[in-house]
């Protein structure tokens, strides 16, 4: 059984998703869009997930969206990079796919962790319970993630 912490964490990385894809300028918008993902949510949880994630409005043209906000803290860094260490086991590439292997019950946390990371050579990352699968631009884009990741476990 997926607990409340991965739920939320899982919900939080599709929220980042959606408003990465589409013009997003409101709760309600936001909402039907992971109730249209599966995710079953209220406008109080979106409310509360949009404060949580930090989301900030931004114009576009001449209307605004919803985006995340550029200014992370090193101790929310940390705190990914964490993650990543407590949960990675192995990877292994096929081109321009990262297979990351975890500990059980941790790809979502790790998937996303890697995604508020930002990193330009990934598309994005598809994660199960203890596999996540990168799409990354290139397969010399995945050899740099690789080493990205060698550095972090190293550190």
């Amino acid at each position: 059984m997926i607990s409340e912490e991965d739920m939320k964490i899982e919900r939080h990385a599709k929220i980042v998703e959606l408003i990465n894809r589409y013009d997003i300028d409101t709760q309600e918008e936001l909402a039907d869009r992971l109730n249209e993902a599966g995710f079953r949510v209220t406008q109080a949880t979106v409310s509360r997930d949009i404060r949580e994630l930090k989301l900030t409005k931004i114009s576009v043209g001449n209307r605004q969206k919803y985006a995340v906000m550029d200014t992370y803290s090193s101790a929310l860094d940390e705190k990914y990079l964490r993650v990543l260490r407590d949960g990675f086991v192995s990877m292994d590439m096929a081109q321009n796919i990262l297979v990351i292997r975890t500990v059980s019950g941790m790809a979502m946390a790790v998937a996303a962790a890697m995604d508020a990371m930002h990193w330009k050579e990934i598309a994005g990352c598809i994660a199960g319970d203890d596999t996540i699968m990168c799409a990354v631009r290139s397969a010399d884009d995945t050899l740099l993630v690789m080493d990205k990741i060698r550095k972090i476990l190293e550190a």
